[in-house]
């Protein structure tokens, strides 16, 4: 193939001549036609000559090396099995066949033609139009609209997955469901207009074709809508996808611009990358009863924008917290946390989470995002405990959209609950930046044959592909979960971030210190009747031999994970605080022995960290004291909330108990090299 003007590969097509006889053909704008004027010659014909209309471009073409044939049609070549004619046209006809190229022949001594082969051409234009640049405009004819790039200088159509609900009385989302109902759901702009555009005469009955190329990855991943009669009363046409693998519209000649809208209907997955493709294919006519055969086609290529998570380091929105009957001062203390935040508050009372306070387990924010929009998508987790409902009853909207994966097979287990998905802030690793972070989710030890993160969900994580998982190591936990080690905070004013991590041996190296300093009998729990009805002292844990055996494996358990972070996230020993936790032994797993303070929810400067009830020192927590003097002087605020009645008891704390919704990134995601 030869290069164009535009410098773009040139499509190209046949037309088969005969001698004695006019061919009419179709010729599409920014093509090549090919002639052969050897097959068409009669046999005792030796020399050509050319005649053509001045608005058509011709060459001859002999052994690879073409001559532009000037249209007086003196000139004379000797036809040869490698002599071909390359015509072009620049312009859209105004009337059909109003376009000749006329070919004589003659025998070799001869100035009469012996014979003739006449070409009649109507040239058209015709293009298939998406945002191919990215800037939210839907240009015209761009040269690289049919393959998809990734960067900055990336090219492609984006398509968001219509996964939000702008019609109040929908059970689920738009996208699961083929009807229109409104104005505002096709202008959603959860859709992305696409335009057949045409120009020229009618040459004769022409039809044009629109396809979905059949195939799993493409006619249940994306919809093509039209808006039908917009002068007498709209309707909304379902034309393609869910098995309507293709749709056609007769050409008609003149100028002529058909609108249509395309959604998506599902997220990359295990199995589809993202990418659909659509064909505009121009049929031709020959006779009645016979089919029409396509002479061109033009392709736009969308990739499906994926679901992205929000790190601890983006600027809250809002904060959810559950409405319990035993957690009123818990409440009280969130909304004083976030009052002292640019974030509102909303409360999921009892009537919506029916008994269940852990509303960190059931979803996870995200959002996804094309160039012309972008709205949070919330991920339901396959926990479905009493919450379920939540999320589509309270959540999806216009503009808010839901997603959700369920296992078939799979049991599912407690390492299904989103306290076990975090993602780490943005990051660069031996070289390679990983602009919108890494998701991090807790698995069973390697060959342990441990519980582990449902298999559809990961598929899923994975296949969005911009934030590539890390499987860290969360089963020696008895809740299992990710949150319960490792958390991230933004340095306040700058880029930058720390990660915490629970740390045995430094509530250990804590202990001992105060010990050293006389404080021994220090008491934990203090005031906290029902938490033990001994008295835990400083010198007690210290003694506690089988207690100090736990703790040392537990750590063995966190380091594992603290290597595989450093590697996996570029992170130094500077990046990482340590966070005094201790563990306790119950059937092989660990539990939290004071409320864990890493398990803290982090807005803006402001933490809102488990009050731990640590030995008092001079009627001062001394884990607090040693937190803040870790974490003050880098900015934070710390407030210690009290949630060991209401949350740790139960297995949890306050990041447990609470769910943030984030600003999304600034960085546009298909920038990335993934």
């Amino acid at each position: 193939a030869r290069t164009g003007t535009a410098g773009k590969m040139l499509r190209e097509r046949t037309v088969r001549l005969q001698y004695g006889s006019r061919v009419e053909a179709v010729y599409v704008l920014g093509t090549y036609l090919w002639t052969d004027v050897y097959s068409a010659a009669p046999a005792e014909a030796q020399t050509f000559s050319l005649k053509h209309s001045e608005r058509v471009r011709v060459e001859v073409v002999r052994d690879g090396q073409a001559e532009e044939v000037a249209t007086n049609g003196k000139q004379r070549w000797l036809l040869s099995p490698t002599t071909t004619l390359r015509l072009t046209m620049n312009q859209a006809s105004i009337e059909a066949s109003s376009d000749k190229v006329t070919v004589n022949y003659y025998e070799q001594e001869g100035n009469t033609p012996i014979d003739q082969a006449g070409l009649f051409l109507t040239a058209i234009e015709i293009s298939l139009d998406v945002d191919a640049d990215r800037d939210g405009v839907v240009e015209k004819n761009n040269p690289r609209k049919g393959s998809w790039t990734w960067g900055p200088d990336g090219q492609g159509a984006i398509l968001l997955v219509n996964c939000d609900r702008d019609t109040p009385w929908l059970p689920k989302e738009d996208c699961s469901d083929e009807k229109v109902y409104s104005k505002q759901d096709l202008n959603s702009e959860a859709v992305h207009k696409m335009f057949v555009r045409s120009q020229g005469a009618l040459p004769h009955p022409q039809a044009l074709r629109i396809v979905i190329p059949a195939g799993p990855s493409s006619e249940f991943s994306i919809g093509v809508m039209w808006e039908s009669y917009p002068f007498f009363g709209q309707r909304y046409i379902h034309i393609l996808g869910r098995r309507k693998l293709y749709h056609v519209v007769k050409y008609t000649g003149g100028s002529a611009e058909l609108l249509f809208f395309v959604e998506g209907l599902r997220f990359p997955d295990e199995g589809f990358s993202g990418l659909v493709s659509i064909h505009v294919s121009l049929l031709e006519y020959i006779a009645e009863g016979i089919p029409q055969t396509p002479i061109f086609t033009d392709t736009v290529t969308f990739r499906i924008a994926p679901w992205i998570m929000t790190p601890n380091i983006l600027p809250p929105v809002s904060v959810f917290v559950c409405c319990m009957k035993d957690n009123y001062l818990f409440l009280k203390e969130v909304k004083n946390l976030v009052e002292k935040t640019n974030c509102e508050l909303k409360v999921c009372f009892q009537y919506m989470n029916r008994g269940d306070r852990w509303i960190q387990d059931e979803i996870e924010f995200g959002y996804i995002e094309a160039p012309h929009k972008g709205f949070p998508v919330v991920l339901d987790s396959p926990r479905d405990g009493s919450l379920k409902d939540f999320p589509v009853k309270q959540l999806l909207g216009p503009d808010f959209g839901y997603v959700t994966r369920e296992p078939l097979f799979e049991p599912v287990t407690s390492l299904d609950s989103f306290g076990n998905l975090e993602v780490s802030p943005p990051v660069t690793v031996n070289g390679k930046a990983y602009p919108l972070g890494r998701i991090l989710i807790g698995s069973s030890f390697p060959l342990s044959g441990g519980r582990r993160m449902t298999k559809v969900v990961r598929d899923f994580l994975q296949a969005q592909q911009v934030q590539a998982p890390v499987e860290l190591y969360s089963d020696w936990l008895t809740v299992g979960h990710v949150d319960e080690f490792m958390t991230f905070v933004p340095i306040p004013g700058t880029k930058q971030f720390r990660m915490l991590m629970a740390s045995t041996s430094a509530c250990y190296r804590l202990f001992r210190e105060k010990q050293k300093e006389g404080h021994g009998e220090a008491i934990m729990f203090k005031g906290l009747g029902g938490m033990s009805s001994k008295r835990i002292t400083i010198n007690k844990i210290l003694s506690n031999e089988s207690l100090l055996q736990e703790n040392q494996y537990f750590q063995r358990c966190l380091d594992w994970n603290r290597d595989v972070l450093k590697k996996e996230l570029g992170l130094t020993e500077q990046d990482i605080i340590d966070l005094p936790a201790l563990f306790k032994m119950e059937d092989r797993q660990a539990r939290a022995f004071f409320p864990n303070m890493v398990n803290m929810i982090v807005l803006n400067k402001d933490l809102g960290i488990p009050k731990p009830f640590g030995p008092q020192v001079e009627d001062v927590c001394c884990l607090e004291t040693h937190v803040r003097s870790l974490l003050e002087p880098l900015g934070f605020c710390c407030t210690f909330v009290d949630d060991i009645s209401a949350y740790h008891k139960f297995l949890g704390e306050v990041h447990c108990g609470t769910n943030v919704r984030r600003m999304p990134f600034t960085f546009k995601w298909w920038h990335m090299v993934p």
